[in-house]
């Protein structure tokens, strides 16, 4: 059995579509739902449902936080398109924040991609590991900054904060368990193909460089 683990909203939605192109329909799965487990068109293959945070987990490796060594993750899907990027309250000077050799402080769940970006510049910072509502920080004086996953940026608008800088780009990936793979290539080796195909015909629709 092949078990492939999503997590419900944004890239949810947007990676059925790619699924039933590669030849795995997914039963329609309602946002209230309490249903972990889903079947798919294929007896061979099942979907479950779990936190985004834990899909790593599932799949036995880590993402983008943890260092992506060792991680075999073969098609970039193009989808639920975001940035981590550098965000501060309007009218903060950034530019004089981070000159090198400066000090601030930076609230952020990325805390070690969060350092790794504020080293290569030469700032030194003081960070604050928080879980959500990362635009109250600056807000009410805990930090002056927030490194955060942003995707329209609305939610920075609506609390008067404005990005700074990016720090990378970021979109969905299929991740794969690499034992899995080894004991069962021809299985896999043909959901990646057919994902493959799918994600190729979907970027050529959208006229979207492959």
């Amino acid at each position: 059995m092949i078990t492939l683990a999503l997590s419900k909203g944004r890239i949810f939605d947007e990676t059925l579509p790619l699924l039933a192109a590669a030849g795995i329909s997914v039963e329609a799965v309602q946002s209230d739902s309490r249903k972990l487990i889903v079947p798919t068109g294929d007896p061979e293959v099942r979907l479950i449902i779990v936190r985004a945070s834990d899909v790593p987990t599932y799949v036995r490796d880590v993402l983008l936080e943890s260092g992506v060594e060792g991680i075999y993750q073969p098609i970039d899907l193009g989808i639920a398109r975001c940035r981590l990027c550098v965000a501060v309250p309007q009218g903060f000077d950034y530019a004089q924040a981070v000159r090198r050799g400066a000090r601030m402080r930076v609230a952020t769940k990325y805390v070690d991609c969060a350092r790794q970006h504020f080293a290569l510049k030469g700032v030194h910072v003081d960070l604050i590991k928080l879980y959500g509502s990362m635009e109250l920080a600056p807000l009410v004086g805990l930090a002056d900054a927030i490194v955060d996953v942003v995707s329209s940026g609305g939610t920075l608008r609506a609390n008067r904060l404005v990005e700074v800088e990016e720090i990378l780009a970021i979109s969905a990936r299929l991740i794969v368990n690499q034992a899995s793979l080894k004991t069962q290539p021809r299985k896999i080796g043909a959901i990646l193909q057919a994902v493959s195909e799918a994600v190729a015909e979907r970027a050529a629709q959208a006229g979207e460089p492959s």
